[in-house]
């Protein structure tokens, strides 16, 4: 009996086969979804950081319309997305509606918060498929070892051989779907919990600079009230 791969694969039937490219292609999804949050990841700290920086300076010297126009350089950047959506709104009610009775702030802290959701939102775009996979690979593979399993028992029945050794090359060809199976879901659920702890970090940004643009909002309200 040949034990390397090519044998293995050549003496699975079908439902095995099958089983073992849909593990294939769930491991290949997987890695591209975590290649790609991963990339999205580092450019939004990397592009926050520059942001915060920068948009602090303008705030002070009150340059409203130049830390607008800075937000949509860093398109990738948490922080921006949410200050910009705070600017925007507290911008205009100040310029329009504001004069009615509306509470700017309140209206600008309104923005931010639905820009904080869309943010995380957008933020966790294919983790429900990394989470599936993580949760049902094992699951799938142990589905084609059982098949594997049945077949080796069915093939021993027909020929009428008895022993471990007439079923053993059956088993260990049934075996290969449930490594292949945890070799897809281990990865997967922990790139998973990675990505979930970054987004919580994310989320602390967001609310600290949502915290922060407010108390500038406040602070330049009451100065134009004195």
């Amino acid at each position: 009996m040949d034990m390397s791969m090519t044998g293995l694969w050549n003496s699975m039937g079908p439902m095995a086969k099958g089983v073992f490219i849909l593990l294939c292609l769930l491991s290949v999804y997987s890695l591209a979804v975590s290649v790609e949050r991963w990339m999205t990841f580092q450019k939004a700290k990397q592009q926050s950081v520059k942001f915060a920086l920068e948009v602090g300076q303008l705030l002070k010297q009150d340059k409203m319309k130049e830390a607008i126009d800075l937000a949509k350089k860093y398109k990738f950047s948490h922080v921006a997305k949410v200050v910009s959506a705070g600017l925007l709104e507290f911008a205009y009610e100040a310029h329009g509606s504001s004069q009615q009775g509306h509470d700017t702030v309140a209206a600008a802290e309104r923005a931010i918060e639905r820009a904080t959701m869309m943010t995380t939102a957008d933020m966790k775009k294919g983790l429900g498929g990394l989470a599936t996979i993580a949760t049902t690979a094992p699951f799938i593979g142990l589905f084609g070892t059982v098949i594997g399993i049945i077949n080796a028992f069915r093939g021993m029945a027909a020929s009428g051989a008895g022993g471990l050794g007439s079923v053993s090359a059956g088993i260990s060809e049934a075996l290969v779907t449930t490594a292949l199976g945890l070799f897809v879901a281990i990865p997967a659920v922990w790139l998973y919990n990675l990505f979930l702890n970054k987004i919580e970090r994310f989320q602390v940004e967001m609310s600290n600079s949502a915290s922060e643009l407010i108390d500038y909002f406040m602070k330049r309200q009451a100065t134009k009230a004195a």
